[in-house]
């Protein structure tokens, strides 16, 4: 870790971030402030599962067009690719705890007016629209400000484990979420998703209210100054553990994570199976990504060999699934997918947080996420103007393509960043496939 934001820094080899060994999987829930903190965010998170599952069925429906719900999803990104760095300075000089009651407040104002509008029989795509862009206005601050938080509540020796509790409890939500949005919206209609959205917030808010300030781990927060943005940029560049991650993350968001566009078109177009089928395939994805996650909270470690690893497989599956000739198939390969794309996530946010200093944690978090979920507005027009013009098929495959390539290439520049060699060899009668420092190969012919 650096000593500081300004501190010098050599090329370093491929990290191993260190965390406790001996921790649970739960250990983090041990702490109170950050199990208020998970409790409330389980039901928020429900709610945003539902609501995004309603937002781009009630998309297609009003418009009967993959690209308009790559335009939503892009409308709810896109703040994050054009102010995601300066949401990050601001979450560096700002108390993250009342920052994170605003930003939680407004998301629900926004769920509950989406929720009138549907209810009245009154909405409009544009309306839509509107309401995915103010999610993402909010999430600019929000994102950066949770994922930097997180540190506050638990400290540097419990990170590993509360980041991958997050994403289990991000994915158990996206496991009842769809469903129960797919009930509703088969039932009753999209609008009462979007209402349980909306009051779903109260219990993030509560929790954030219930907190005992004295027991956070205080971090400095950064005086206003010019040239922070700068700062942040710099300071990410001259340090390969924290450029590389990012990068594939940028490539894996981008192109591969689009799975509003092609889950919808091929439950709607490609196996006919309706709102139900569509609830279904996020609802396999999500167990697939809530196993990876608590995988990832039994690790003691955040490798970046386990994350280009994970980029390819995750990749590789969905040009599988892609190809994959019946409905039941397809559902099934959403499980590993989940697996992989959520070790991808953890793997890369926990890497990149213990990687940086704390008092830069706010820019850099709101770089990565900026890269990971800002380049969704790039990627999902594109990917859903394919899929409507070449067919869901070629727009999946083209994005497992998209992340095998840049999977293959980072790692290869991770090898030579870190002074790697490739060695093949046996290892108690089986053979082992692994890579190991140059400086090893030199040591031992000299001797």
């Amino acid at each position: 870790m650096s000593t500081g934001p300004g501190a010098p820094s050599a090329p370093a080899p491929i990290p191993t971030t260190p965390t406790s060994r001996k921790s649970s999987m739960f250990s983090s829930l041990k702490i109170r402030n950050y199990r208020l903190f998970f409790i409330g965010q389980v039901v928020s998170n429900t709610g945003t599962w539902m609501q995004r599952i309603a937002q781009d069925w009630l998309v297609l429906s009003l418009t009967g067009s993959s690209a308009a719900v790559g335009i939503t999803t892009a409308l709810q990104f896109l703040p994050m690719l054009l102010l995601g760095l300066y949401g990050g300075v601001l979450v560096d000089r700002l108390p993250k705890r009342p920052t994170l009651l605003v930003t939680q407040a407004s998301m629900a104002v926004t769920g509950l007016a989406l929720a009138f509008l549907t209810l009245s029989g009154d909405v409009r795509v544009w309306h839509v629209y509107v309401a995915a862009l103010a999610v993402g206005l909010a999430t600019v601050v929000d994102n950066p400000a949770r994922q930097s938080f997180v540190s506050e509540m638990v400290g540097p020796k419990q990170l590993q484990n509360a980041v991958s509790l997050n994403s289990a409890n991000f994915q158990s939500a996206r496991l009842v979420g769809p469903a129960v949005a797919g009930v509703l919206i088969t039932g009753v209609g999209t609008g009462w998703a979007f209402l349980f959205n909306g009051l779903s917030f109260v219990a993030p808010i509560a929790g954030l209210l219930l907190m005992r300030a004295r027991e956070l781990h205080v971090v400095e927060r950064a005086p206003r100054g010019k040239g922070q943005l700068r700062e942040g940029l710099r300071y990410v560049a001259g340090r390969p553990e924290l450029i590389w991650p990012i990068v594939l993350v940028g490539f894996i968001g981008t192109f591969g994570f689009n799975f509003p566009v092609w889950l919808s078109a091929y439950a709607d177009d490609v196996f006919h199976a309706g709102a139900g089928g569509y609830s279904l395939f996020n609802t396999l994805i999500a167990a697939g990504s809530l196993c990876g996650a608590l995988l990832a909270a039994r690790r003691g470690t955040a490798r970046l060999r386990i994350l280009t690893a994970a980029a390819m497989a995750f990749g590789t599956l969905e040009i599988v699934a892609a190809l994959a000739p019946s409905y039941w198939l397809f559902a099934l390969l959403m499980v590993p997918i989940g697996i992989f794309g959520l070790t991808v996530n953890v793997t890369a946010n926990t890497a990149v947080q213990m990687a940086t200093d704390p008092a830069m944690r706010g820019r850099v978090m709101a770089l990565f996420m900026m890269v990971f979920m800002g380049g969704t507005p790039l990627g999902a027009p594109v990917v859903g103007w394919i899929t409507d013009t070449y067919g869901p098929r070629v727009g999946f495959a083209l994005g497992g393509i998209v992340s095998v390539a840049a999977a293959a290439t980072i790692g290869l520049v991770l090898v030579r960043v870190g002074g790697l060699r490739l060695s093949v060899g046996w290892h108690r009668g089986h053979p082992r496939v692994r890579f190991v420092p140059r400086d090893r190969e030199r040591l031992a012919t000299a001797a």
